[in-house]
């Protein structure tokens, strides 16, 4: 192993890669065996907080492996050393709050896939980190895969140059249809009324306005979600220029409960977005849980996702802007 600092030195894991010189994800491990407590983590991301955002930023997801890191307490402790800002969730996953800015996971069957997505894309204000936290790891399956989004946008502009520019010429329009109450055996089974954090309608519409959406009710208690024009991709500060695949074009495109299409109504022709789903799993780094991992993706660089499971499984979430 590779000693970076007094406080890490790093490793390796199964299904990482390089990407443009980079190793994704980057693994850091105790230098030495009386450095793995939660107390002595604590302190070194505290110590080293300007280095350990700086190889985020870089490698654009970090793998803390071979802490003592055991519970939501311990994995809160580490998400405040780093000082940023908690952003509160909102979307279609169903979460239960654990520990102060600690939330389960999406609670929706382990038994389905959990589509490649950069967390809350399509409103106003969206995580800059997403941290998970492996309090029990899966027997079988359950992976956490995510990809490095930009390498998305360069294989897209490669085959389908016209129809990309096209639709980041005018944006993408989506729809999401919502349920009334939670429905846990739907990975998209989040309820309006907890999703906006109200039972009123007047409340709600007021409170998607503000994160850039528009609400049309159902006779059956549930909500239709419209929201556009939005981008296909996105060029953020401090990541090389690149151009990011930000959106949730293939997670949404003619499914039952959703749909994508370009701004001005214009249909995404099948088969393209057939190709960019094949695109993305080949782009995909998969690693396997341990007990005690806590994975940092940066939020505006990386698709990620969920394989399907068999149980138990737990991870936990929390989010910074």
């Amino acid at each position: 192993m590779e000693i970076l600092n007094n406080n890490f030195m790093m490793g390796e894991c199964k299904g990482q890669k390089t990407v443009d010189g980079e190793q994704i994800p980057l693994v850091l491990h105790p230098q030495q065996d009386d450095q793995r407590s939660l107390g002595t983590l604590v302190a070194s991301l505290k110590e080293n907080k300007a280095w350990f955002e700086e190889k985020l930023l870089r490698n654009s997801a970090v793998l803390l492996r071979g802490f003592d890191v055991r519970d939501a307490e311990g994995f809160n402790d580490v998400v405040e050393a780093l000082g940023w800002d908690d952003i509160r969730y909102v979307g279609p996953a169903p979460r239960t709050h654990v520990y102060k800015r600690v939330w389960t996971a999406n609670e929706g069957p382990l038994s389905e896939f959990i589509y490649y997505h950069h967390e809350m894309v399509l409103i106003k204000e969206f995580p800059t980190q997403v941290i998970l936290f492996c309090e029990v790891p899966p027997p079988e399956g359950g992976e956490t895969p995510f990809v490095p989004s930009f390498r998305v946008t360069e294989r897209m502009l490669e085959e389908f140059p016209e129809i990309v520019e096209e639709m980041e010429e005018k944006g993408l329009r989506y729809t999401f249809t919502a349920v009334s109450k939670n429905d846990t055996s739907s990975m998209r089974g989040r309820g309006w009324e907890d999703a906006f954090g109200t039972s009123d309608k007047l409340e709600a519409e007021r409170r998607a306005k503000a994160l850039g959406m528009e609400v049309e009710w159902l006779p059956n208690g549930g909500a239709t979600t419209i929201l556009g024009p939005r981008p296909l991709t996105r060029v953020f500060p401090k990541r090389k220029g690149r151009r990011m695949w930000f959106n949730t074009l293939v997670g949404m495109h003619g499914k039952a409960i959703s749909s994508a299409t370009m701004a001005d109504g214009s249909e995404i022709p099948a088969d393209v977005v057939k190709r960019c789903g094949e695109i993305i799993e080949d782009e995909s780094i998969q690693f396997k849980w341990e007990k005690g991992d806590i994975l940092f993706l940066d939020n505006l660089a990386t698709l990620h996702g969920r394989r399907p499971s068999l149980p138990p499984r737990r991870v936990l979430v929390a989010t910074c802007k």
